[in-house]
């Protein structure tokens, strides 16, 4: 598998994006800056996705900044070990203290979220949702951010939903499986896609003016 690793990886794939389609020439020119947003795998980049649900990129930056203060090593034990007010210090809202709780456990009792990364996207979603509070939202960002993984579209982003709206002159957002089915046709480099429809959303806001994430 060929994995999204540098800023010349990300070029081919949207390269072959607009191959693919078309449409997506307009689309890349208007979000000229598509960056790489890669993360080092591990429990600490899955801990930071975990967070990210369903909040700004500003607050989710925020909450881990102080988490990563209070924690720090940030690791499975010292998470099974900390107090309830140490998440509450951080911001935590309870059903994100149960799922990092809940991924120490995992990780503790043999999760091993390195490994993870070199299995394929279906199997590796499969073992990180069995996690409680983990959706494929967070399982996709997860491959698609830490491991590099080319071919993972989190469609149940909001963002995503939004930017493709626009992009296409959609009447409506369309739902998550709506638009993995949009999505389809961008397959073997959907987590370009990605990539792209987040940058082209931040020029959308601006121009026409928060990234909300979801495992919903």
């Amino acid at each position: 598998m060929q994995t999204i690793s540098t800023l010349a990886d990300l070029e081919q794939g949207l390269d072959a994006l607009c191959r693919l389609d078309p449409r997506l020439e307009a689309v890349r020119a208007a979000a000229p800056e598509v960056p790489l947003r890669r993360a080092e795998p591990g429990f600490a980049s899955l801990v930071s996705i975990v967070i990210g649900q369903q909040v700004s990129t500003a607050s989710a930056a925020a909450i881990y900044a102080r988490f990563a203060t209070l924690l720090d090593p940030m690791t499975p034990d010292a998470v099974l070990a900390a107090e309830d007010t140490v998440f509450r210090e951080a911001g935590f809202s309870g059903a994100k203290v149960r799922t990092v709780r809940a991924l120490a456990q995992a990780v503790h009792d043999g999760l091993d979220l390195d490994h993870t990364c070199q299995l394929d996207a279906e199997h590796a979603i499969r073992l990180l949702t069995k996690v409680s509070g983990i959706g494929p939202w967070t399982a996709e960002s997860y491959l698609l951010f830490a491991a590099g993984h080319p071919d993972v579209f989190p469609a149940g982003d909001v963002a995503l939903q939004a930017a493709v709206a626009h992009a296409f002159g959609l009447a409506q957002r369309p739902s998550d499986k709506a638009l993995r089915l949009i999505a389809e046709p961008w397959s073997p480099w959907r987590a370009v896609a990605a990539r792209l429809f987040w940058s082209y959303y931040r020029v959308m806001r601006s121009r026409d003016g928060v990234f909300i994430a979801s495992d919903s």
